[in-house]
């Protein structure tokens, strides 16, 4: 009954109730209580963690004599001693070129997999869709230890099936975890494990897109070629953009392929990727000093890096925009 109605009939209009002060109060509250489990997380497993390893980093344990007694060892000011000795040194940085030659072969290939599977994908003439979904993404959910143990037994020479076939038909049996191959079969397991994730993140935004956008190219002549450069591909352009600042973080942080692939050949060293120096200065040599400055220097140049092609990919975006 409206307040005309009311007055009509002789009613009176119910007053409005304001609220009271405490309830204000409690309302404006009520949204840090509900991020107060979120913020106490970030905080206890992660900005508390990077806290102390920045200042791990900027320490060092000075030793007096010969470092037994009390007193002998003391941890001391450093500055940025522990980040010039990581710049400097010869095997991080030799780590640090033989991940980005890794990236090189994983990003693109994997990537483009995950574009073309997912394009395949949206088409209608792909049959049990969602079986092939699953089979394509499946790897994703085997963790890389086992992916890399699973693929090293495959790859040795003396147990792969691979070989076996391959000498019965009188063919050359490489062995991939010597030499260069060893890049090849690395980045297989990369490929093999994180293809399927990128490309449901691709084929997600592809169903997005409204079927009257391909009935509109049909309508002027578009092959389904025409439809998938033209249209789809740039339209899923920020899924590509986001599955690429992932696929950078994760191939410049690349850990258990190679830790596990280790005790299987002598071509893995183990410094073979920065996060393994890392991992062998502060657990073997016991010097978390220098681990710490070497993992603050490979956080930071992953965040630049990241930032960077974010910072191109946007400004790419804005001028095609303005178009």
């Amino acid at each position: 009954m409206t307040t005309a109605s009311r007055k009509s009939h002789g009613l009176r209009a119910a007053p409005f109730a304001h609220p009271s002060p405490t309830t204000l109060k409690r309302a404006r509250r009520a949204p840090y209580f509900f991020l107060l489990p979120a913020v106490v997380l970030f905080a206890l497993f992660f900005a508390l963690p990077i806290g102390y390893a920045v200042w791990l980093s900027l320490h060092k344990v000075e030793v007096k004599g010969l470092g037994l007694g009390a007193g002998a060892r003391n941890e001391v000011w450093a500055s940025l001693e522990n980040y010039a000795d990581a710049l400097t040194d010869s095997e991080l940085l030799d780590g640090a070129l033989r991940v980005l030659g890794y990236a090189a072969i994983v990003i693109p290939v994997m990537l483009g997999l995950a574009l073309l599977f997912a394009l395949m994908l949206d088409t209608d003439r792909v049959r049990l869709t969602p079986f092939t979904r699953l089979a394509i993404f499946l790897p994703y959910a085997i963790p890389g230890v086992v992916a890399a143990l699973l693929w090293g037994f495959l790859y040795l020479p003396d147990v792969s099936p691979f070989h076996f076939v391959l000498g019965k038909l009188g063919l050359p049996q490489p062995d991939l975890l010597d030499g260069g191959p060893l890049y090849l079969a690395l980045s297989n397991i990369a490929v093999w494990g994180g293809t399927g994730f990128n490309m449901i993140v691709i084929y997600t935004s592809l169903r997005a897109i409204p079927t009257e956008v391909y009935e509109s190219a049909r309508l002027d002549g578009c092959s389904p070629l025409q439809i998938a450069l033209k249209i789809k591909i740039p339209m899923v352009a920020p899924s590509l953009v986001l599955t690429f600042f992932f696929s950078i973080i994760a191939t410049l942080q690349v850990f258990s392929e190679p830790t596990t692939l280790k005790p299987l050949t002598n071509s893995v060293s183990t410094t073979w990727s920065p996060l393994m120096k890392v991992y062998q200065d502060a657990f073997v040599k016991g010097d978390t000093y220098s681990a710490a400055a070497a993992a603050v220097i490979i956080a930071l140049v992953t965040l630049l890096l990241s930032f960077g092609f974010l910072r191109v990919a946007n400004a790419r975006t804005r001028q095609e925009e303005a178009r």
